[in-house]
């Protein structure tokens, strides 16, 4: 079981995420809303995991991944994206992220990719 920070900026995507990883017995610990808020719930959480969604307003994903790998190398990060992305999802491997997950969620996937890089 993990100490999961879920990060978007739709509640409908937080909602749905949650669901899924608290079914699996993960407790999701906090919520954000934007990269900005992300970084400060990190400092405060200090979760195993964090799901990252990559557009979001006042920060996006990209830079919060950054900022919270500079402070915390061995932060597990996972992008969320819709299709369509991929540069995107290249430049938050580049910037640390260990995965990523596709919208609309797909629960086997996000688990699949959950399981593996919290192994």
């Amino acid at each position: 079981m993990a100490k999961i920070l879920v990060v978007d900026d739709a509640k409908f995507m937080r909602l749905t995420l949650s669901s899924i990883l608290s079914k699996a017995n993960h407790e999701v610990i906090g919520e954000a809303e934007n990269g900005k808020e992300a970084v400060e719930l990190y400092r405060q959480l200090n979760p195993d995991l964090v799901t990252m969604d990559i557009t979001m307003p006042e920060m996006n994903g990209l830079d919060a991944v950054k900022l919270i790998k500079k402070e915390n190398p061995s932060a597990v990060i996972i992008m969320c994206s819709a299709m369509g992305q991929s540069k995107m999802v290249v430049e938050a491997i580049e910037a640390g992220a260990k995965d990523f997950i596709v919208k609309p969620f797909d629960e086997g996937r996000v688990l699949e990719a959950i399981n593996r890089v919290l192994t």
